[in-house]
C-alpha cells in the first residue's frame, strides 16, 4: 500500500491508516471525538465524527488540522520554544473562528515524513490532554509506517458479454474499455506510482534492493472463456507487460513479479448450501486438488513473491493446474 508518493504527498491510504489509529485510541479512553486530517495545503481528505460527538467539535477539529499543517507545528501553547504555537498565536487563531466559536487549541499536530510536513491532524471532543493523545495516536501511526517496500496490486473485475450477441450485435464498446481502464491502466498507474516511490529510498541489501511489485493477473490471462475477452484482454496485458516492467525497473533494484491465481475460494462466491454445491462443482475441474484455491495459499505465493530475493520478471499461474474450459 502507498501511504505516501515520492515522500511529499500523504494519500488516502494514508490518511485512512491515521485514521483508524486515532479512532482506535479515542475508543480506548472513552472519548468521542471527531478527527480532520488535510493535506500539507489545508485540504481536507479525512472527517470522521465518532457516534455521540457534538457538531461544534467538526469545526474545532478541522481548525486545529488546518493550523498544524500550515505552521508546521503543534497547535499546542506548551512545550520547548520554536516547537509550538505561542500563546497569542494560538489565541488569535482560536478567535479567527467567528464571535463566540472559541478554539481550544490543543490537540493539533503536523504530519511529516522525510522531514518534510505532508499535512496536519486535528482532534475534538475531550479535555486538551485526551485531545493530544489521539493525535499523537495517528501521528506516531504515521511514522511507523516506514517507506514503501512492497505492492501488491490486485484490480480486478468482469463485464461479461460475447463479441456479437445472438442477433449479431456487436457488445458495448465502452464496457470493455471499462475493464481496460480498471484491470490493466489502473494496475500500470499504482505500479507506476510504487515504483516512483520505491526509486527514492535506500538500498535494502548490498545487491541495491529497493522493494518488490507483485500483480495480479488471472488464468484467464491463458484460457479466458466466453464471454471474457474483455477480463482476458485486461489480464493477459497484466502478464505481457510484466517482463518489460522489470527490465525498466532493474537499474533502481525493484523486482516485478506477476500471480495469475485460478479459481480462489473468496466470498464473491456467497455462502449457504447452494454455494458449497456450486464451489464444489467448481472444483472438479481442477486437475489438483480438487477444490478451489484457500486465500492463504495465494497469500504464500504473492510472500514468495516478495521475500524471495531472485524472484523477478516472472508470471506464476497459482492455480492447481486448471485449464480452464471454454465455459
Amino acid at each position: 500500500m502507498v501511504f505516501f508518493v515520492n515522500a511529499k504527498r500523504l494519500t488516502s491510504l494514508g490518511a485512512k491508516a491515521m485514521m483508524a489509529a486515532a479512532i482506535a485510541e479515542a475508543e480506548s479512553i472513552g472519548i468521542t471525538a471527531t478527527v480532520a486530517i488535510v493535506d500539507d495545503g489545508g485540504n481536507l481528505m479525512l472527517l470522521e465524527r465518532m457516534d455521540g460527538g457534538r457538531f461544534h467539535t467538526v469545526r474545532s477539529a478541522l481548525t486545529k488540522a488546518i493550523c498544524s499543517a500550515s505552521n508546521r507545528r503543534p497547535t499546542t501553547t506548551g512545550g520547548a520554544q520554536g516547537q509550538h504555537l505561542d500563546t497569542l498565536h494560538a489565541i488569535g487563531l482560536s478567535l479567527a473562528a467567528g464571535p463566540e466559536r472559541w478554539t481550544a487549541m490543543e490537540g493539533g499536530f503536523p504530519i511529516f515524513f522525510d522531514e518534510e510536513c505532508v499535512g496536519g491532524i486535528g482532534v475534538s471532543g475531550g479535555d486538551w490532554e485526551q485531545d493530544e493523545r489521539i493525535a499523537k495516536a495517528a501521528v506516531t501511526a504515521a511514522a511507523e509506517m516506514g517507506p514503501l517496500r512492497a505492492l501488491v496490486n490486485s484490480a480486478g473485475l468482469g463485464r461479461a458479454a460475447r463479441t456479437i450477441d445472438r442477433n449479431n450485435v456487436p457488445a458495448d464498446l465502452g464496457q470493455f474499455e471499462f475493464v481496460i481502464k480498471i484491470n490493466l491502466l489502473g494496475t500500470y498507474n499504482m505500479l507506476a506510482q510504487s515504483a516512483s516511490a520505491m526509486a527514492q529510498t535506500a538500498p535494502v541489501d548490498e545487491d541495491g534492493s529497493r522493494g518488490a511489485i507483485v500483480n495480479m493477473a488471472s488464468a484467464a490471462a491463458f484460457d479466458g472463456q466466453i464471454g471474457q475477452a474483455a477480463y482476458s484482454a485486461s489480464k493477459g496485458g497484466v502478464v505481457g507487460m510484466t517482463l518489460p516492467i522489470a527490465r525498466d525497473l532493474s537499474a533502481t533494484g525493484i523486482r516485478v513479479n506477476t500471480i495469475a491465481p485460478g479459481l480462489i475460494d473468496t466470498p464473491i462466491y456467497g455462502e449457504g448450501e447452494q454455494s458449497d454445491q456450486f464451489k464444489a462443482h467448481l472444483g472438479q475441474s481442477v486437475l489438483f486438488p480438487k477444490r478451489l484455491g484457500y486465500g492463504e495459499e495465494l497469500a504464500f505465493m504473492v510472500m514468495e513473491c516478495i521475500t524471495n530475493p531472485y524472484m523477478n520478471g516472472e508470471t506464476i499461474r497459482c492455480d492447481g493446474g486448471i485449464r480452464m474450459p471454454p465455459r
